[in-house]
Formats: structure tokens, C-alpha cells, sequence
């Protein structure tokens, strides 16, 4: 057995050193956020719940917090749930299936992308989706690159999982948009 003042040391540094990690991640994702998006602000944000599980705080970001509906701006998604990377690009492939007017070899072409670099995520995990001023799509993990997709099709039909108006989440969309219209 330790010494307890040694042990209350010990202690003391454990949780010193794993609030100064998470807190560079934060600062990590907020950095991603700040940089991709000019004078970034919240328009609105809500936690998603499927069925009973909570699975992730979603947080959108535009200019100003002004909502337009054209780039650039950013989605963060902070998961309060362990999932894999796999399920989550098949779910985005399901989601923008469901939007219609798309060939099914384009969704298994963009499967395929998503599932090449979307990682497994653990909770208080962060995946931001910036949407950038070219109309295409940079994905960060907890405020590293992962991956891009340089298509403005698929930049308007992934984010239109949450923000079309054919989402099949319009509740979630309303939060989300919340602060659209002030």
C-alpha cells in the first residue's frame, strides 16, 4: 500500500493529466470548427436519441450563427455512445438514400469513401463534417483530419441527413436550425 500522501499525489496528477487531454481535444475540435468556418457560431444544437440510447450531441456552426444553407459551415458531433466506423457510414448511406432521386451505384461509391476513413468512435469522441466554401465535405476526429469528399452532390445530400427538409429527423432538424431565424 501507498503512502497516502503519496497516493492522494498520485491522484491528484491522474486527473490533472486527463483533464488537460480532454481539454486539448476540445480545443482540437474547436480549432477545426474556427478554421473552416469564418467567425463561427452556434445556430443550434440537441442530443439524439434513438429508441432509449442516447447516441450523440450534435452542435451546427455557421458564420455569425447565421444559417443560409450554403457553405461554409460545420456540424460536430460529440457521441455519448461507442459505435463503429462501419455502422456509422452504413447509417449516413441509409440516411441519404432515403432523401431519393440518387443511383444506387453513387450511394455504394460514397459508402465505400465514408467506410475508407470513418473511424470507430467511444464516447465523448468528437466527428465534425466541415462543409467547405467549395462545396465539399472534410471530416475531423477529434479535431484531426480523417478523410474529404470532393463532391457537392454528396456535400448537400450528407448534410441534408440533418438539415433537408426530407431528413428523417425533423424534430432534430428544428433544434439544430433553431437559432436560423433570429
Amino acid at each position: 500500500m501507498l503512502n497516502p500522501s503519496v497516493d492522494k499525489f498520485m491522484k491528484k496528477h491522474i486527473v490533472a493529466a486527463a483533464l488537460l487531454a480532454f481539454s486539448g481535444t476540445v480545443s482540437a475540435t474547436a480549432d477545426v470548427v474556427s478554421d473552416a468556418v469564418p467567425k463561427a457560431a452556434v445556430v443550434g444544437e440537441g442530443k439524439f436519441t434513438y429508441y432509449l440510447w442516447d447516441v450523440y450531441k450534435a452542435t451546427l456552426y455557421a458564420p455569425q450563427g447565421n444559417w443560409k444553407n450554403e457553405p461554409p459551415y460545420a456540424l460536430q458531433l460529440t457521441y455519448l455512445r461507442d459505435l463503429s466506423g462501419q455502422k456509422i457510414a452504413e447509417r449516413s448511406t441509409k440516411e441519404m438514400r432515403k432523401q431519393g432521386g440518387l443511383e444506387e451505384a453513387q450511394l455504394n461509391e460514397w459508402d465505400k469513401k465514408m467506410k475508407s476513413f470513418f473511424p470507430d468512435v467511444e464516447e465523448d469522441d468528437t466527428l465534425t463534417g466541415v462543409a467547405t466554401k467549395a462545396g465539399h465535405t472534410e471530416f475531423f476526429f477529434n479535431g484531426e483530419s480523417i478523410g474529404s469528399v470532393e463532391d457537392t452532390l454528396f456535400t448537400e445530400r450528407f448534410f441534408g441527413i440533418w438539415l433537408s427538409e426530407k431528413t428523417s429527423e425533423p424534430e432534430f432538424r428544428d433544434k439544430l436550425l433553431e437559432g436560423a431565424h433570429k
